[in-house]
């Protein structure tokens, strides 16, 4: 079992950055490939960006892939999503998520891979 906690959410206006943080434990988190969704109100939860297990390949939503950036400090067991020129249509709440599967590209992108979830942190972005 792996347990993840976000942080890093709040109200920001629009232009504003954001660093969210995951914090996972209950499993070498090297092994782990994770991702980050994301889910506005009244909508589906949708893929925003994922990282390989062992520092590997990046995937990126289109709508996000000039703003935001996924890294991972495997040292201290933590995955970030830094977010730049935060929109309204950004605003969501934001989850980790991690599976054990080293994702291909359109695996990466699949909620239905993921095994494990945080509990979500939320963005809101006024205008």
């Amino acid at each position: 079992q792996v347990q993840m906690v976000e942080s890093g959410g709040g109200l920001v206006q629009a232009g504003a950055a954001l660093r969210l943080s995951c914090a996972a434990s209950g499993r070498a988190f090297s092994s782990l490939s994770m991702g980050w969704f994301r889910q506005a109100p009244g909508k589906e939860r949708e893929f925003v960006a994922a990282m390989r297990r062992g520092a590997g390949s990046a995937y990126y939503a289109d709508s996000v892939k000039d703003r935001f950036t996924i890294s991972r400090d495997d040292a201290k067991n933590t995955v970030f999503l830094q977010i730049n020129s935060l929109k309204p249509e950004d605003t969501a709440v934001y989850y980790c998520a991690a599976t054990t599967n080293n994702l291909s590209t359109a695996q990466a992108t699949s909620i239905i891979w993921y095994k494990f979830w945080g509990q979500g942190t939320q963005v809101t972005v006024a205008s």
